[in-house]
């Protein structure tokens, strides 16, 4: 394989007629590394990788691979391979031959192609498959042959867009481990669109959540869990609670809000003290059920729905002026005091699990 490449996107834009699909984004992705562009459907992510790619021109802005400017270069000259959601192999062509189809397309003679060919296939374990059609293969047979198909011209980045969408559950936590220890092994810079926030944890060392054609935050999966930089990213990623009041007090790193509810809530973290209203986050497993809520750290409401999921049980609380709280419990936490739907209870949280929240500001 050659070497790996580092991609930087520079104010990288594209309208739609007047509508901005992606706006002015900027991003450094490191040679080598695994990321997931993570958003909503329509975030941008997808339009965003097909720039990188050379399948989409852009409006404005600079795609940089690998220290070189790639804006005006068609995708067979840029370096990169892409896998396509449907994986688009050739039904009427053995394994061999869809392998093989770029090789042919860049003028390799017959035998080498199809020999490279078969070595790919060994690769990703299908050689006993290598006679066969598409459709005589399972789902992730077939995700397999496009994975070899793309890897087969030697690119130093393969971007992929959802591959995993159209697998099965059990199927799908089987591939995601496949792909991230072939990226291991190849070490090569894989850029994996999906809308899965338990994918991208899984598989990313950078995660990308994109909202509105924006980037909201781009970290580590660790610290997109825990350290949400917006309410979007907070909420998207389905692990904390959010709470937005008007800001009455900014000390420091110590803020005060006040809900429409008329309660009062501390979170700590540096803030805009000029913004009228903020936002705080405090993870949904770090939240428990107290015999008296602590002032400014928690409040009373009533259980609005149980699930038992297995080894958690999930809340959902009502009060405070505050719709709908969510509460992750440990099985045996929860059934050693349950609580029903209608119950009052009172919720607490530590000082240190609140994180003031950020906002995306809007391109000039």
């Amino acid at each position: 394989m050659t070497s790996a490449a580092e991609i930087e996107l520079a104010s990288v834009t594209k309208y739609y007629g007047t509508t901005a699909a992606v706006d002015r984004i900027s991003l450094k992705i490191a040679a080598g590394s695994y990321s997931c562009l993570l958003g909503p459907s329509g975030c941008g992510k997808s339009t965003t990788l097909r720039m990188i790619a050379g399948h989409e021109a852009i409006s404005d802005g600079d795609v940089v691979f690998a220290n070189k400017v790639v804006n005006d270069l068609p995708p067979a000259k840029r370096g990169t391979a892409m896998m396509f959601q449907s994986y688009a192999l050739f039904p009427h062509l053995d394994l061999v031959d869809n392998v093989a189809f770029s090789l042919k397309m860049k003028g390799v003679e017959k035998e080498k192609r199809r020999a490279e060919a078969r070595e790919m296939l060994e690769r990703m374990q299908l050689e006993a498959y290598a006679d066969r059609r598409p459709a005589q293969l399972s789902g992730g047979q077939q995700q397999r042959v496009a994975l070899a198909r793309a890897l087969i011209t030697k690119p130093q980045a393969l971007l992929l867009d959802e591959p995993l969408s159209a697998l099965d559950p059990f199927l799908k936590i089987q591939m995601r481990a496949e792909l991230k220890s072939l990226q291991a092994s190849l070490g090569m810079t894989f850029v994996h669109v999906t809308h899965s926030q338990e994918e991208a944890m899984a598989l990313a060392d950078l995660i990308v959540v994109m909202n509105d054609g924006r980037i909201e935050q781009a970290a580590s999966p660790r610290e997109i869990f825990e350290k949400p930089a917006t309410p979007f990213v907070a909420r998207f990623m389905g692990n904390h609670n959010v709470i937005t009041g008007r800001l009455i007090n900014h000390d420091g790193d110590r803020i005060t809000i006040e809900t429409a509810g008329g309660s009062h809530f501390i979170g700590l973290g540096a803030h805009g003290a000029s913004q009228e209203t903020a936002s705080i986050a405090i993870r949904t497993d770090h939240v428990r059920l107290a015999d008296e809520e602590t002032p400014g750290f928690g409040f009373s409401g009533f259980v609005t729905n149980v699930e038992d999921l297995g080894a958690m049980v999930k809340l959902s609380v009502q009060g405070a002026g505050i719709e709908t709280f969510t509460i992750v419990l440990r099985d045996a936490d929860y059934f050693a005091k349950p609580v029903k739907t209608g119950d009052a209870v009172h919720l607490s949280w530590a000082e240190t699990e609140t994180v003031v929240l950020g906002e995306v500001k809007a391109s000039k």
